[in-house]
């Protein structure tokens, strides 16, 4: 999910280009044309043109077959501007502040209280879901709403769900409470009604900040 102003200001092919290198990690052009539906010299454009605004990294990866290496692309540090976040600085500031005033767990009391709220609104929120499937999609979509880049992956054959999160905005939060990680994952069992593993992608390679929610039955 987008800042919602960048919508109104970049171009639809450029929203389309940066979403798809944001949920893969990254991706050479060839996949990148076949994924937007659009040519190669076309696609090549886009990311040359986003390259050169400083909001992806160009290299070059090898092929699996014969021939010239292939150009690739990734989000740069820059692109994290163009997805939510709290004001860092500010709230680990606030935070620490707490911590000096009521003691040293008084921060991870606080987040407790917060996702309990969270589990609350949530649960209101996807209620009307008739199957795990239709619940965790219509998670899916108010976490978008909240700022989260999130996807929800169904596979048909297996049954298996999966909730996969590409950006948080309280990722440094995490980092600094790592408490808060569980007590989130607490929040969103709570609120679907089923056991969850959170984990890291294997597929994802050395990407950071992918996060798997894996729904574990109805």
């Amino acid at each position: 999910m987008f800042i919602p102003a960048f919508h109104d200001l970049l171009k639809p092919q450029w929203l389309g280009t940066l979403s798809e290198l944001k949920t893969s990690g990254g991706l050479a052009v060839s996949e990148l044309s076949r994924r937007l539906g659009s040519s190669y010299m076309t696609v090549k454009q886009h990311c040359e043109d986003l390259t050169k605004r400083g909001y992806l990294k160009r290299s070059r990866v090898p092929r699996t077959e014969i021939g010239r290496p292939e150009i690739f692309y990734r989000l740069s540090e820059k692109a994290e501007a163009l997805f939510p976040s709290i004001p860092v600085g500010f709230t680990l500031q606030m935070l620490d502040q707490i911590k000096r005033l009521f003691g040293e767990n008084a921060p991870e009391r606080l987040l407790f209280q917060y996702f309990q709220s969270q589990e609350e609104d949530w649960k209101a929120s996807v209620s009307k879901g008739t199957t795990l499937l239709y619940k965790a999609q219509l998670f899916s979509k108010l976490r978008e709403k909240e700022g989260l880049f999130l996807r929800c992956i169904h596979d048909p054959e297996t049954g298996k769900i999966i909730l996969r999160e590409y950006h948080h905005p309280l990722h440094h939060v995490f980092e600094a409470y790592p408490r808060a990680v569980a007590l989130e994952q607490r929040a969103v069992e709570g609120a679907l009604g089923v056991r969850v593993n959170r984990e890291v992608p294997e597929s994802m390679g050395d990407v950071k900040g992918f996060v798997d929610f894996v729904l574990l039955g109805d």
